[in-house]
């Protein structure tokens, strides 16, 4: 049986686009761990930064797992729950006008680690007193402001 396994993520960036951060929590309740990822980047976007939080958590597992992800991100929820990344992948990148979509790079990678592991994206209200969501935003925000200072 594949071990369960809970993440949170979230990302930041301030300026939209500028410097952005990510932070993910993971949580196995089965044998009582608790694990905290964050990381930054200069010239990212919230939507990237939200993408790459995933990415890290899902690459942090180091068998298959069922994951419940949660995110407050709509963007990444719905491209895998409402077929978004199905409709990409058969118009070859290609959004409904033709142009490329963004982010791919970070969208194939999520599709690769998506296939390894059973994925439940959850979507949580951002910034609602949910104690895991909050402490991934602050791992993200906390990211972002330590390579912005060490910039300045």
């Amino acid at each position: 049986m594949k071990p369960q396994i809970e993440i949170y993520t979230d990302g930041a960036c301030s300026p939209n686009p500028g410097t952005g951060g990510w932070g993910a929590v993971l949580i196995s309740h089965a044998h009582d761990h608790r694990r905290e990822l964050s990381g930054s980047e200069f010239d990212s976007t919230n939507n990237r930064m939200e993408l790459t939080a995933a990415i890290h958590a899902l690459t942090a597992l180091k068998q298959p797992c069922r994951v419940e992800l949660y995110t407050d991100s709509m963007y990444l929820k719905n491209a895998f729950e409402q077929g978004w990344l199905e409709n990409w992948q058969r118009k070859r990148w290609k959004t409904k006008g033709g142009k490329p979509v963004a982010n791919q790079d970070l969208w194939q990678a999520l599709l690769k680690l998506d296939g390894q592991h059973e994925v439940n994206w959850r979507w949580v209200k951002g910034h609602a007193g949910h104690p895991e969501n909050d402490r991934a935003d602050e791992l993200a925000v906390a990211a972002r402001m330590e390579l912005q200072d060490s910039a300045a």
